[in-house]
């Protein structure tokens, strides 16, 4: 399995749409299994296509150590809602609080193509509804307030210089510098990140 780049904020492959995957090749699951190193590595708990650079509609997710692909995935229906602060292995250092819906059904097909459906609440429901966006060409960012978007690009401005061509390079066994976050508010247990966890997507 190889550790792949990830491109950061500023790399027009995160503001575009993603085109469904026809069919399951050897190709296909090399991808996901590079997916899955490249987010371990990163210590983060999804990430999706476009994060490496591809345009294939796929996420990997990984939560309470429960590896999930979803292939294809389309969110059928919502309930609740809930807020908690959110991180992005395609932005690092910037986090902030993001209201979604808290419970969700998602129908995709899994790595080897097989069609299924999932109902998903707290944090994995977040995590799914985060990638997703990406696949839609959408950043959690995109959901803050007017003021907030602005504090962020101000941030991200003192920090998109450590990524040349807007990529971000993973070293194998080298730990990331974590930052502390707060649970979210409204959120069930367990749906936000707990302090300190080091959890992204």
């Amino acid at each position: 399995m190889a550790i792949l780049d990830i491109r950061v904020l500023g790399d027009p492959i995160l503001r575009e749409q993603t085109t469904l995957v026809p069919e399951i090749t050897d190709v296909l699951q090399t991808l996901i299994d590079d997916m899955f190193a490249t987010m371990h590595a990163a210590e983060g708990i999804g990430l999706a296509a476009p994060q490496v650079g591809r345009s294939e509609r796929l996420a990997v997710i990984q939560v309470d150590d429960a590896p999930l692909v979803i292939i294809n995935p389309e969110i059928v229906s919502t309930a609740g809602r809930a807020k908690a602060e959110e991180g992005c292995l395609s932005i690092p250092e910037i986090y902030g609080s993001v209201e979604r819906p808290e419970r969700i059904v998602v129908r995709a097909l899994d790595r080897n193509g097989t069609p299924f459906e999932l109902e998903a609440s707290g944090l994995l429901a977040r995590c799914i509804q985060h990638e997703v966006d990406h696949l839609n060409g959408k950043l959690f960012i995109d959901y803050f307030s007017l003021l907030k978007r602005r504090s962020a690009a101000k941030d991200w401005e003192k920090e998109v210089g450590k990524y040349p061509n807007f990529i971000r390079t993973l070293e194998p066994g080298a730990p990331r510098p974590r930052k502390s976050r707060v649970r979210g508010e409204g959120s069930s247990e367990g749906a936000g990140e707990s302090v300190d966890d080091g959890a992204e997507r």
